[in-house]
């Protein structure tokens, strides 16, 4: 477990450790962050923040495992309130993120056969395969792998794909015949880059956060 970046001055710090605190109990599970907040203590006191820059490591966000994230917002509009240690900050406005996260294949399939996540596996299995269940995904270098139970035949289906971002989101297309699906994706959410190396699903994008 890291402490979050110094800051210039005790009141930068304190809202550094404030806001480390905040993101970890937003997590299921976060094994190392470091957090660094752009601006002084004079502008932080007038509500304004230049921006947050923010670095994870083996972090587990709504049940989606995360290897590695790296996140930087704009400029901040907050409401300091240092008399209420609880509530030293409200923001004022929706502002916007920018980062990259990355994935490791193990992590993601084991995800996916979750309760949380078991509906998006089976429904890539449909839309890709045809196939009621997800049976496994697995991913080798550049190439998405997943397979899945013919119950009737009691035999394992296994194809590839492969993944590049597009409209906003993740597009995943067969290699051996026509046949693409644009993932569901929150429209808070828009992805620019999507690609798979060395067994991991990297991503890099935008994100709008409405206080």
């Amino acid at each position: 477990m890291s402490d979050p970046t110094p800051s210039s001055g005790p009141v930068l710090q304190l809202l550094a450790n404030g806001l480390s605190l905040w993101i970890r109990r937003q997590c299921d599970e976060v094994g190392d962050l470091n957090l660094v907040l752009n601006g002084s203590a004079l502008q932080l006191l007038r509500g304004k923040l230049k921006g947050v820059e923010l670095e994870g490591r083996l972090v587990t966000f709504q049940g989606l495992p995360i290897h590695h994230a790296q996140v930087r917002s704009g400029a901040l509009n907050l409401n300091v309130k240092p008399q209420q240690p609880g509530q030293i900050l409200q923001l004022q406005e929706a502002f916007q993120l920018k980062g990259s996260v990355t994935m490791r294949g193990v992590d993601l399939n084991r995800a996916l056969l979750t309760d949380r996540w078991r509906w998006l596996g089976d429904w890539l299995a449909e839309q890709l395969m045809g196939l009621n269940t997800l049976g496994n995904l697995e991913i080798d270098n550049d190439l998405l792998i997943l397979s899945a139970p013919v119950i009737n035949a009691r035999e394992i289906v296994k194809k590839q794909f492969r993944l590049d971002a597009a409209q906003g989101t993740i597009r995943i297309s067969r290699v051996d015949a026509e046949g693409q699906v644009l993932l569901p994706m929150d429209s808070n959410i828009s992805i620019e880059e999507a690609h798979l190396k060395a067994g991991q699903l990297h991503l890099s994008g935008l994100a709008k956060v409405t206080p």
